[in-house]
């Protein structure tokens, strides 16, 4: 044996001497060819674009690569030592190339011990950035040339900041920064002893030892690391037994964003491409939204629970899918699971709501393979859904039934059985000070459909517009106590320039005579609106309403207009009510805070603007009457259910559009402003009895309830120029001393006379 070894040896050695002596020769002829490395000395990665809430957590990436660069100072120690213990021990020794290493492998593999590699950092760092992966003599010779070029060029310190940045480390993840925050949802400081050896692990082969999708030789790989740091003296054997024992706070493989706000980083993404063009992809851009995370977390889940709060108002439609199995047929549970799951895994998941396979039903229990591979049993509460889809059908099949595919939401500590919706629902939340975006949701996911329903859908407002022509009307000498006859109206086809004559209703048909403004708008009367509306001329009502930011080429300057019949954006909305919020200022709605480039500079800082540069559109004691007679729709009209919140700052008016195709709800105190809207993306009714009271204004309070005590009461203050006047609550006219009298606020160059102002035309 020992001869045998020799003559090995032996054969080795000259022969390596002849290859060193060929390698010297063709090195000679290659090192000229060699490409320029001058820019590894200004080495910045391609960065994706990433986007922050205002608290620093992230919502997105845009870029083909994860990347987050870190100096070589920042790598935490152990970081570097556990990737020199397995990658290159002897790399701050040797000159880019390891002759012992090279000796020691050569050894290993002629004995059949392993099949060993000698590249060093330096060598990687030359493959990585200039080389492809062929394994060819040639391409071998240029990476041991490189190297030797790369080491005269370089530090060892920006060699090895250059690996800790560069090295592909699977999901997409380039250099140990990234890997730390895809694998674990850390920093690399942030990381054990034992997470960052597994991290040191992956450069050998980045998808075999993926932690997410192979465990096992994941951890084979990482206590590999660890036994090698410990041989090799940059660990004690304590802290190595304790190594062994870290716990991998892993990522879940099928866990989202920690903060979901697509439609918001779409929207950003939208806009800088629109300023930089492709370089965001690539430049590492980080933009601070102004969205809040408290906020996007409720705002998220009122949207959800509205729509689930919905379906169960309505027959779900059938189950999306069916997958035939017959328990028999395997030999097996698990056979039959595995069979289940390689179907379900090929339908997506949306906002939560999971897929799963029915395994077997009875009448108050539903047993289920989700997905994820869980299996769970959801019992009577979260069946509602799923009353009638339970029951016999008139030929005695049920609609559900083993392999029907539905969908799973988790609440609390419950599951609820449900479907896909064919429903859409957003929410803005804006500072009405400020403009600044607190939390949007553009629909009910983003992956499922783009489309932003707060601003791209065009949509009629329907009574949340009414406001606007009310307000309209404070400027022209109507004043909250002011009559209008609650009575039925005929509008001629020339009125509204149309072909036919329209007699509108109101909501519930029912008309209650002379009524005051104030209880006019509480009740969202609509022949009330349309007669204000035609005695201050619709044709100034529109020039009016684009005080507020409303296009004027989506309205119509007739009596329509007063019904909301024109076409808004939620954000054109939320931007509007803020205006009664604020005081009579337009504030328009941003939502990024600031831009720093990879460098940390910042590009663009706060997008906001002062009141000292924003116009004031309206009079204050337009705002402050309109915030009163809003305040009056929550206390005793449309949205009394709002009352729940308990507050007495809050002001807000319910909307539904013709047939019940929108439903929305606009409410808002000094602090903050929010609208919410239900509907269908083709318009169709939402069906019977789906008002925004029932709709959307629901949302509204789920959202509001978490957020509105963050903030004080603020009791509405009336400014300079308003007279409260003592009424008869009847008639409208200053209530004598020996009648009951309510108070009204007035214009102090309108106030009312001996005469009640009357519109009963």
């Amino acid at each position: 044996m020992f001869s045998i070894i020799k003559n090995y040896l032996f054969i080795a050695f000259f022969g390596g001497l002849s290859i060193l002596a060929m390698a010297f020769f063709v090195s000679a002829l290659i090192y000229p060819t060699l490409p320029n490395i001058s820019h590894l000395e200004k080495y910045r990665p391609k960065q994706p674009l990433q986007i922050f809430s205002k608290e620093g957590i992230l919502i997105a990436e845009f870029g083909e690569e994860r990347r987050d660069f870190i100096a070589i100072s920042d790598t935490p120690q152990q970081m570097i030592n556990a990737i020199l213990s397995i990658e290159d021990r002897r790399f701050f020794e040797h000159p880019g190339i390891d002759f012992i290493g090279i000796t020691r492998a050569a050894i290993k593999n002629i004995l059949g011990k392993s099949h060993e590699g000698a590249s060093t950092i330096t060598m990687q760092v030359a493959r990585n950035f200039f080389l492809t992966s062929e394994k060819t003599f040639k391409r071998k010779i240029n990476e041991i040339l490189l190297a030797i070029k790369i080491e005269r060029t370089l530090s060892k310190e920006e060699i090895l900041e250059l690996y800790v940045n560069q090295i592909y480390l699977g999901q997409r993840s380039f250099g140990f920064a990234a890997a730390a925050n895809t694998y674990f949802g850390k920093n690399l400081d942030q990381l054990n002893l034992g997470e960052t050896a597994l991290l040191a692990g992956l450069p050998k082969a980045p998808s075999r030892y993926n932690p997410l999708v192979r465990p096992n030789l994941a951890i084979n790989r990482q206590q590999n690391v660890l036994n090698s740091m410990l041989r090799h003296g940059y660990i004690d054997k304590p802290t190595y037994i304790i190594a062994l024992e870290d716990p991998l706070s892993l990522k879940d493989k099928f866990m989202k964003s920690e903060l979901q706000a697509n439609y918001v980083a779409e929207m950003v993404r939208q806009t800088l491409f629109e300023e930089f063009g492709d370089k965001i992809y690539t430049s590492g851009l980080k933009v601070f939204t102004t969205i809040k995370k408290k906020n996007q977390l409720m705002a998220n889940k009122a949207v959800q629970n509205g729509i689930i709060n919905y379906m169960a108002r309505h027959d779900l439609a059938p189950p999306e899918d069916f997958i035939g199995f017959k328990s028999k047929e395997f030999k097996t549970n698990k056979e039959r699971d595995k069979f289940l799951l390689n179907k379900l895994k090929l339908i997506p998941t949306y906002n939560n709501f999971i897929p799963g396979v029915i395994l077997d039903l009875q009448p108050l229990r539903v047993d289920v393979l989700l997905k994820n591979g869980k299996k769970i049993s959801v019992y009577k509460r979260g069946l509602k859904l799923l009353k009638k889809d339970l029951e016999l059908q008139n030929d005695g099949e049920k609609l559900l039934k083993p392999g029907s595919v539905i969908r799973f939401v988790k609440k609390r500590n419950f599951w609820i059985a449900t479907q896909l919706p064919e429903v859409e629902s957003s929410l803005v939340s804006m500072d009405p000070k400020t403009g600044a975006i607190l939390a949007l949701v553009g629909g009910f996911d983003f992956h499922r459909n783009k489309y932003n329903h707060v601003s791209q859908a065009n949509r009629q407002p329907g009574s949340i517009f009414k406001p606007f022509i009310y307000s309209a009307a404070l400027e022209k000498g109507i004043t909250p106590a002011t009559l209008v006859n609650d009575a039925p109206i005929y509008v001629t086809a020339a009125e509204l320039n149309t072909n036919e004559n329209w007699e509108p209703q109101n909501y519930n048909e029912k008309y209650d005579g002379a009524i005051r403004l104030r209880q006019g708008l509480a009740k969202s009367k609509n022949l009330v609106a349309i007669r204000v509306l035609k005695h201050i001329d619709p044709k100034y009502a529109l020039d009016y309403i684009t005080r507020f930011g409303f296009d004027k080429k989506k309205h119509s300057p007739y009596l329509s207009m007063a019904l909301g019949v024109g076409q808004v954006t939620a954000l054109e909305m939320v931007a509007a009510y803020g205006v009664f919020a604020n005081g009579g200022y337009l504030k328009k709605p941003y939502f990024i805070e600031k831009i720093i480039d990879v460098k940390g500079r910042k590009i663009k800082q706060n997008f906001s603007v002062t009141n000292e540069e924003t116009p004031r559109i309206i009079d204050p004691r337009n705002a402050f009457i309109m915030t009163s007679l809003l305040q009056e729709v929550i206390n005793t009209g449309t949205a009394r259910k709002a009352k729940r919140l308990k507050r007495e700052d809050i002001a807000g008016k319910t909307g539904t559009t013709n047939e019940l195709v929108d439903a929305w709800f606009a409410g808002f105190n000094p602090d903050i402003v929010t609208v919410t809207w239900m509907g269908f993306d083709q318009p169709r009714t939402l069906g019977k009895h789906e008002s925004g009271s029932r709709a959307a204004l629901p949302i509204w309070i789920d959202y509001m309830r978490p957020i509105i005590n963050e903030y004080p009461t603020k009791i509405l203050e009336s400014p300079y120029g308003i007279i409260p006047l003592r009424i008869n609550p009847k008639n409208g006219m200053l209530a004598k001393k020996d009648e009951d009298g309510i108070f009204e606020y007035f214009y102090d160059e309108f106030l009312p006379n001996n005469n009640a102002y009357y519109l009963l035309n």
